[in-house]
């Protein structure tokens, strides 16, 4: 690591409690080429984030390809569960341990790590996730890629200097149906769209006022939790952070990352996004969205019965509904050699073929299904309607240069100010 990495990783370093005292269970995989990890080398993991997301992804680590030595949390009694948890269920082998940090830069610099899984809440994760590439390591990050969209365009500059493999945690890029379906629609297989059919997600709302100070529970480090956010006294309430929008976009940044994913994906829209958006009669959040074809992205269907992970394309051959490792299409015949679904993992979810993908892309370099460009265009889309939502009026979008035409007060939602010792390094 050059001077000035290693400067910026140190200055944005707040909390610098000394590691615990475990030995290390392996070294760094002998590396194939410079920068290169070696197809057969085993892939020396460590975890930021040790929560319910980051748990469920720590399962379906191939062990066969790779090990994880250590996690980073900003709360030490969530990495003292997660750890317990694991050695129950078996992937902490007896007699073997994980190293805990207190924060991200201190696992970067004292851990010989190939990659980082970044598994943050959303408000903290693309700061975690540039402090990784700053430290010359891959990383997986989970979506929401960002809370907002400037700082995903910095990441993704960051990212292209730097040279390092990026994979977003948008797992249906990995999976048969979904790349089928979405291929059919993108070739043009099943004619010209009408009209794309979303789900109505909802999104976050502001932090009341009322919320009294409460004591900080021990271990927790508050003000790197709230990262670059506004400093607020600690309430529990808080900690449910998907629902405020100071931390997260809600279930449209959520969910929504997924679904909108696969519509950009359809569209071929993967670096580029809709042109104009406004709000739809009736109100209740439902989001007309214009792509530069014509193609409208209506976001109406209600939320809990519509797709979560996709949409319903009506085209002129018919209607297909792309949904996670799912697909229905009236008439049948149009996905008539549709392959079959992917072999489930868990309940509603699959993510080891992602992972796979993205070890297969550290050794061969080749940029994974789900790159951070096309993470960032994504959640873009999502932040986009949640914008309109706000503002309650038409907006114009200018995707190339990836601000709203002539409107300031929409553009203020663009580029967020962010708390000192928090900022984003340049590219």
């Amino acid at each position: 690591m050059n001077h000035s990495r290693r400067t910026f990783l140190k200055n944005t370093a707040v909390s610098t409690a000394c590691a615990c005292a475990i030995p290390a269970l392996i070294t760094r995989s002998a590396l194939a080429a410079p920068g290169k990890v070696g197809a057969n080398d085993r892939i020396v993991v460590g975890f930021v984030g040790t929560g319910s997301r980051a748990r469920q992804l720590m399962e379906h680590i191939p062990q066969e390809r790779a090990q994880i030595v250590a996690v980073s949390d900003f709360w030490r009694q969530k990495m003292i569960d997660c750890i317990n948890e694991k050695k129950n269920t078996g992937l902490i082998k007896e007699g073997e341990n994980w190293k805990m940090y207190d924060s991200d830069v201190e696992l970067y610099e004292k851990e010989k790590l190939d990659c980082a899984f970044v598994i943050t809440q959303d408000h903290c994760r693309t700061l975690a996730a540039a402090r990784a590439i700053l430290s010359e390591l891959d990383v997986y990050a989970e979506k929401a890629l960002t809370a907002y969209i400037a700082e995903g365009r910095r990441l993704v500059n960051i990212v292209r200097k730097s040279k390092q493999i990026f994979q977003v945690g948008s797992q249906q890029r990995s999976m048969r149906l979904n790349e089928y379906g979405c291929r059919l629609v993108r070739e043009g297989s099943l004619g010209k769209i009408k009209v794309v059919q979303a789900c109505n997600y909802p999104m976050s709302v502001p932090i009341p006022t009322e919320y009294e100070e409460q004591p900080i529970p021990e271990g927790l480090n508050w003000d790197a939790w709230l990262g670059p956010t506004q400093y607020r006294k600690f309430n529990h309430m808080l900690l449910g952070w998907m629902g405020w929008r100071d931390y997260s976009g809600g279930e449209m940044t959520n969910w929504g990352a997924h679904g909108v994913d696969q519509i950009q994906w359809a569209l071929g829209a993967d670096e580029t996004g809709p042109v104009a958006l406004a709000p739809m009669p009736g109100g209740d959040g439902k989001v007309a969205a214009k792509y530069a074809d014509g193609t409208e992205v209506r976001f109406e269907l209600e939320y809990g019965k519509a797709p979560m992970g996709g949409a319903i394309f009506r085209c002129e051959k018919g209607n297909l509904e792309i949904n996670r490792n799912n697909l229905k299409a009236n008439p049948a015949s149009l996905i008539a050699d549709a392959p079959e679904p992917d072999p489930p993992e868990g309940p509603t979810w699959i993510a080891r073929p992602h992972i796979e993908n993205f070890f297969d892309c550290m050794a061969s370099r080749e940029r994974p299904n789900a790159d951070v460009e096309i993470g960032h265009r994504s959640v873009s889309a999502c932040h986009l309607v949640n914008i309109t939502r706000i503002l309650n009026r038409p907006l114009l979008w200018d995707p190339t240069k990836e601000r709203f035409v002539n409107d300031d007060e929409a553009n203020a939602f663009v580029d967020l100010p962010r708390r000192k010792g928090y900022e984003l390094p340049s590219a």
